[in-house]
Formats: structure tokens, C-alpha cells, sequence
């Protein structure tokens, strides 16, 4: 208890200070392009409902992307640990990983369209790697001395999966969904800021080419929250799938 009162406060200390920098920097540049954070929040109040709107939209494509790019890759990533499935995948990874794969959103729209399935499309393409190639990393170190262990007791494999695999692999997953949540919410400004009405990066744009920096921000801000979010929903599920960490 006393822990998780730390933790609010050093994020209430934090967001103190952020607005604090912003509120200095803002007076001393004085210019349109940047409002103070007072003013911000009053628009980011104003508007709301339109904003609310958005952010629901957003929202729903960066979980539905990242959930199903966590189907996929997860179990991908497990089954590395078995030495021929990893001869098999390796090149493919090696192959394809590196590729820039947001230039591709061109592509994407052409043969998905220019609705909310081409985004999903695009950001769980990119997550999937991600948390492929940290899973496949996790599997491969997994010490053989562990899996020995439960075989020798009359485990079968599906019990060395459920028992040791994914139990090591675990806090390794979490982790790259946490750098895969930044990464989607980058490729999802992106992605919303090409042919869409819809989602926080068609806000932020529109607000931009009208020159209203006010609005631009409140989006920014917006944005900003969801991210938070998903951060603060994966600790929660971090403290309860990986509890022998903490301890």
C-alpha cells in the first residue's frame, strides 16, 4: 500500500514538473506555436466530447492491433525454443524484420482500403515483430536444465510450455508490449494523418493545417493520455501475471 502511494505521487511530482517546464518555455518563446498548458487544458475541456470521440477510436485500433499481433507472435516466439522451428523461422525474421514497414502504408491502403482494417493492419504488422523477436529471444536462453528437470518428473511438452517456456518468457513479452504500445501509437498518428476523418492523428493534423495550435496540443495531449493508459494497464498486469518478480 504504502508502495502504490509512492508511485501516484512521484507520478503526480513528475506531470508537476512537465508542466511546469512547459508553463517557463512557453512564456519565454511567446509565440502562437506554443500556448501555454492553462490554456490547452481549457480547450482540451471545451472539446471534450469531440476529442472523447477520437480517442475511443484511437484507442480501439492500437488494442486491436497489439492483441492481435500477441496471438500470433507469442506463440511464434515459444516455439523457437525448439531448435529446428527456430532454423526454420530465423531467416524470415532476419529477412523481413528490418525492413521499414511503415512505407508500406501506401501499399496497404490499396489493397485494404482506407478504413480502420489497413491501420490495424499496418500497426499490428510492425508490433508483431517486436514482440516476435523478444519472445524468440526469451525462448532461446531459457536454461535446457529447467525443461530436463520437468521432463524427468513425466511432463509432457504441453507441460513445459504452460509450466517453464511461458512463465520465462513472460516478463521478456511484457516488455516489448510496453516499447510495442510507443511504437503503436506513433504509427498510429501516422497512419490517422493520411486519407482518415477519423482518430487523435486526423485531429492533430486538421488543427494543424487550420493553424490552431491550441487544438493541436489538446490533441497532443489526448494522445499523450492514451498512451499513459495502456502503460498503466500493462503494469497492472504485469503485478499480477509476473508476482515473483516483484518479490
Amino acid at each position: 500500500m504504502q508502495r502504490s502511494e509512492e508511485k501516484r505521487w512521484s507520478y503526480i511530482a513528475a506531470g508537476a514538473v512537465i508542466i511546469t517546464t512547459w508553463q517557463i518555455l512557453a512564456y519565454f518563446v511567446d509565440s502562437p506555436a506554443l500556448p501555454s498548458p492553462c490554456v490547452v487544458l481549457l480547450s482540451f475541456i471545451n472539446q471534450l466530447d469531440k476529442i472523447a470521440v477520437h480517442m475511443l477510436i484511437s484507442a480501439y485500433r492500437v488494442v486491436y492491433s497489439i492483441l492481435l499481433a500477441l496471438s500470433l507472435a507469442v506463440p511464434a516466439g515459444l516455439f523457437c525454443y525448439e531448435g529446428r522451428i527456430d532454423r526454420f523461422v530465423a531467416p524470415f525474421l532476419y529477412l523481413l524484420y528490418p525492413i521499414p514497414h511503415i512505407v508500406l502504408l501506401p501499399l496497404i491502403i490499396l489493397l485494404f482500403g482506407i478504413g480502420d482494417l489497413s491501420k490495424i493492419f499496418l500497426i499490428g504488422m510492425i508490433v508483431f515483430f517486436q514482440i516476435l523477436m523478444a519472445t524468440r529471444d526469451a525462448a532461446r536462453n531459457i536454461d535446457a536444465y529447467y525443461v530436463y528437470s520437468l521432463l524427468s518428473l513425466g511432463a509432457s511438452r504441453k507441460d513445459v510450455y504452460r509450466h517453464v517456456i511461458l512463465p520465462a518468457c513472460l516478463p521478456k513479452i511484457l516488455t516489448a508490449l510496453r516499447i510495442s504500445v510507443g511504437t503503436a501509437i506513433a504509427v498510429l498518428f501516422f497512419a490517422e494523418s493520411f486519407a482518415t476523418t477519423t482518430g487523435l492523428g486526423y485531429l492533430i493534423m486538421a488543427a494543424w493545417s487550420k493553424a490552431d495550435y491550441v487544438s493541436l496540443y489538446a490533441g497532443i495531449v489526448a494522445m499523450a493520455l492514451l498512451g499513459f493508459s495502456l502503460y498503466m494497464a500493462l503494469e497492472v498486469i504485469e503485478r499480477r501475471l509476473c508476482r515473483w518478480i516483484r518479490q
